[in-house]
């Protein structure tokens, strides 16, 4: 085997997760090698971005001037007509004085166009990246994966070699298997969602126009995600028992649900569905809520989809997938380093990565109890107390405890009082949200809290380096990113 295919890591996937790893680890000057199954531009879903994707990973990747020149719709917040009030209220993301201003925007974006200069930056910072590329199977010796084997662009067979392989190719991973464990699904998000693309859609008033805007009904909850002036997302999400909602013709069956939501139906009533190109499809997703029991073995790294994916009504997707990048990038430079063991690295990559699910888990559970649908088989299957107690459990095994930095949450009794205390916190602080887009009533809520700090924190080094206040180790013996934010460190 040539010298040419044996590198220091190969990433298996070149969406969000995989190119920001690539491009986070080139910078260190190491070599990388992303195998891209399709070839790009290529349609993907998960459009709505959260800032610290966008002001805070792709800062550190490189790729955030490139972005801030595509013209993407600016996303300042969100839009609800969720919970008791009857009323849409809305949240801004400017959350604090320090994340005001430019960065406390994100973008709405078409992925085709987003995942594109998100590769070719991990070709600029230094990744051989190689699509049409369909990774076959894992290298191993021994206990360790080693390489890959794939079939490049014309057919034709081929091997590489790593000290790392990462596995970014999402949900439909065929790798995510080979690292122990398996992938268990959440029956409280145990969802469908059955989505389209409409031209000529209504737009909400300035300032909250690119707002993504989620509106519950009877049967679930729709998406509505402006893409330009012209071009929206439009999906809704029921629970995969209705699935006889979704069957037969998709175009009715999204027509029939439309119908089901005023609001929607009146934001679309002006629209036209697109028929043709990359949109021009109804497209289906389903049990989209999961985790796999093991993130990592020695040689082999799972991030973003490939790991774990949560329901979508908070935006979180992509945030995770280049969050956890973010994360075993530190881990996998530390090492190749010499500053730091695997184990001691990847268990801080996993213990991160897992405490961030699990925060985002507790927010959105907290967020589905906050609506109330009389009659409604959906939303009454959502209310806490009727939860399977085996859900909680598989949550408890899931996080450990470390979703909450406490050691006290050890069973499921604890996790359904902690969870029913933060429902009726978070839905005192949304029926105290106004129209006028503000976190204020919302950071109230520790539930919310929780979900922002990570991302937050990634922003002000991404923006401030080593100016930044330094950090505090989120696990007793824990590490802390380095100043410039691309490696691991002992906390003090």
């Amino acid at each position: 085997m040539s010298s040419a295919d044996e590198f220091d890591v190969i990433v298996v996937g070149g969406g969000p997760g995989g190119s920001t790893l690539a491009a986070l680890v080139a910078k260190q000057g190491h070599s990388v090698l992303v195998l891209e199954k399709e070839h790009f531009p290529r349609y993907q879903i998960g459009e709505s971005l959260l800032p610290s994707t966008i002001h805070g990973v792709c800062r550190l990747t490189g790729a955030a001037d490139e972005l801030a020149k595509a013209g993407f719709p600016l996303k300042k917040g969100g839009t609800f007509r969720w919970g008791a009030n009857p009323e849409p209220w809305t949240f801004a993301f400017a959350v604090s004085p320090q994340m005001a201003g430019p960065t406390s925007t994100a973008y709405q974006v078409e992925r085709s166009k987003f995942d594109q200069i998100l590769l070719d930056n991990a070709r600029t910072q230094g990744a051989r990246v190689q699509e049409g590329c369909a990774v076959l199977d894992l290298l191993e010796d021994g206990d360790r994966v080693t390489g890959v084997r794939y079939t490049d662009d014309q057919g034709a067979e081929r091997t590489a070699t790593a000290k790392y392989v990462v596995d970014a190719s999402g949900n439909k991973s065929r790798l995510h298997d080979k690292v122990g464990g398996k992938r268990e699904y959440s029956e409280f998000f145990r969802n469908l969602a059955l989505f389209g693309y409409f031209t000529g859609g209504k737009r909400l008033p300035e300032p909250t126009r690119y707002n993504i805007l989620c509106v519950a009904f009877e049967s679930g909850w729709f998406w509505y995600i402006p893409l330009s002036d012209s071009l929206t997302s439009v999906g809704a999400v029921v629970r995969r028992d209705m699935a006889e909602k979704v069957q037969g013709d998709p175009e009715k069956a999204l027509n029939d649900l439309i119908a089901e939501c005023p609001m929607i139906a009146d934001f679309l009533a002006p629209a036209e569905r697109v028929t043709t190109g990359q949109y021009g499809e109804i497209r289906v997703r389903k049990d989209y809520s999961y985790h796999q029991t093991e993130f990592w073995r020695p040689g082999l790294i799972l991030i973003g989809d490939a790991a774990c994916f949560v329901d979508p009504v908070f935006s979180s997707g992509v945030h995770l997938a280049t969050y956890s990048a973010l994360l075993a990038a530190r881990s996998i430079n530390s090492v190749l380093a010499g500053v730091l063991d695997e184990e001691t690295a990847l268990r801080e990559f996993e213990a991160r990565y897992r405490r961030e699910y699990g925060v985002f888990y507790e927010f959105l559970m907290s967020f589905y109890q906050t609506h109330q649908a009389e009659g409604s088989y959906f939303w009454a299957a959502k209310q806490l107390t009727q939860s399977a107690r085996p859900e909680l459990e598989a949550f408890v095994e899931l996080v450990g405890g470390v979703s909450s930095g406490e050691a006290a949450l050890g069973d499921a009794e604890t996790l359904m009082k902690r969870l029913e205390q933060q429902s009726t916190e978070f839905g005192s602080a949304v029926g105290s949200a106004g129209g006028d887009g503000g976190w204020v009533p919302m950071m109230n809520s520790p539930v919310v809290r929780d979900a922002m700090v990570e991302g937050s924190k990634v922003q002000l080094q991404a923006m401030l380096g080593e100016d930044a206040e330094e950090e505090t180790p989120l696990f007793d013996g824990g590490l802390v990113p380095s100043a410039d934010g691309l490696l691991w460190r002992p906390g003090k």
